[in-house]
């Protein structure tokens, strides 16, 4: 009986979707597709990294658009970066979750505290069963008792946040095995050369590419976004030589979030989570089982935060009981800057990791100036509210068109 409802969602959904899909190979809207609305977060970081790179050179400071820099700044974003995907699926699904970042801490405290007596195979199931446990709470109460979302997770950050003090005993957890302090090193810090990668990604782009591009007779968004894209990732490669040495948590980012955005872009069951956040009644009504689908988002965003919590004490090796405090104002500003939707229904991974780079190339810049942290508060604040400014008046633009 659930398989044939399934079935029938899914057909709803597909019919849904198809049309305006057709109508829209027929009539490519340029301005749409490449307005503020789509490419904005794309946009600004393009600009905040031309402005950053000719204010260094001009003041004599270290090369911004060095390869070692941008590395640096890849790492520096890949933890927020986790959690901001996990965020925008919790968003699209018509949720929030405040409490993110103290899932992360929390995870870190119990990983960093079991490793040096349980080996790293049973602190990893200890930290990660520990926020999902937490994911299946919060979820829970949102969607049994009826409270809201932010309310419950404002509740659970304060509450998790708690339980990571009672768990340090307010003191800073260090891993003192040194054979579990070297697998740490290779899980987190290790370089990989991606070069030879990056040139048979930008390849492949290329060619797929100009495949679209003679299939529709002319250009499309699609086809030139494709060549752009492997033109960008080809003059990088050749620029750093065709050797690119990452560190490994920058790798898992990009398997991550590729990964979420097929799920969000091809199944069924990114077609449903879309559906339950944008409207709910509409998808229960054709057989979505929408408590089910929302509780799933707010588990996957706890394992999600889980995980990073896991690379950030393996990054330090010890974990203080303050660690990742207000990471979850970070995360947020991330997906509000890749335009996802607080109101459910809408969103982009790929668009939320641009945000992310936006608030750490921001940052980088800022310390390569030498400006304080308290300029930095407020122009990453400015930037936030602006953001939100130009997603909302293009909404209701695009709605006026329409």
């Amino acid at each position: 009986m659930d398989s044939t409802q399934d079935k029938a969602a899914d057909a709803d959904l597909a019919n849904a979707t198809s049309r305006p899909a057709m109508t829209a190979e027929k009539r490519v809207d340029w301005m749409q597709t490449f307005g503020l609305r789509e490419m904005g977060v794309f946009y600004a970081l393009l600009i905040l990294v031309v402005v950053l790179s000719i204010t260094t050179a001009m003041l004599g400071r270290a090369n911004y658009l060095s390869v070692l820099n941008v590395m640096n700044v890849l790492y520096q974003s890949s933890l927020i970066g986790f959690m901001a995907v996990a965020m925008t699926v919790i968003l699209i699904s018509g949720n929030f979750d405040l409490s993110v970042a103290s899932v992360a801490a929390l995870s870190a405290a119990v990983f960093v505290g079991s490793a040096n007596a349980m080996g790293l195979g049973g602190a990893f199931v200890m930290a990660m069963g520990t926020a999902i446990i937490a994911g299946v709470v919060n979820g829970s109460i949102v969607q049994f008792l009826g409270i809201n979302a932010f309310i419950v997770t404002l509740g659970s950050l304060t509450a998790i946040r708690g339980l990571v003090l009672i768990y340090t005993d307010g003191a800073s957890l260090t891993i003192k095995d040194p054979a579990v302090e070297q697998a740490l090193r290779v899980f987190e810090s290790n370089r990989v050369d991606v070069g030879i990668a990056l040139t048979v990604l930008a390849v492949l782009l290329l060619v797929l590419g100009i495949v679209k591009l003679v299939r529709a007779g002319g250009l499309r968004p699609s086809s030139l976004g494709l060549l752009l894209s492997g033109a960008a990732i080809m003059a990088f490669a050749f620029a750093a030589g065709f050797e690119v040495m990452v560190k490994k948590p920058v790798i898992y980012l990009a398997l991550f979030t590729t990964a979420v955005w097929f799920v969000l872009r091809f199944t069924s069951v990114g077609r449903r989570i879309y559906a339950v956040g944008g409207n709910p009644e509409a998808a229960r009504l054709s057989g979505i089982n929408v408590t089910q689908y929302k509780l799933m988002a707010f588990v996957f965003c706890s394992a999600t935060a889980g995980f990073a919590g896991i690379l950030f004490a393996a990054r330090l090796r010890s974990m203080n009981p303050t660690g990742l405090q207000g990471a979850e104002l970070t995360v947020i500003a991330a997906a509000i800057l890749g335009g996802t939707s607080l109101f459910g229904g809408a969103g982009s991974v790929v668009k939320t990791v641009g945000g992310a780079l936006v608030l750490y190339s921001l940052t980088n810049g800022f310390n390569i100036l030498n400006l304080g942290a308290n300029y930095q508060g407020l122009i990453e604040g400015v930037v936030v509210v602006a953001a939100a400014a130009i997603y909302t008046v293009g909404g209701r633009g695009a709605g006026k068109g329409k």
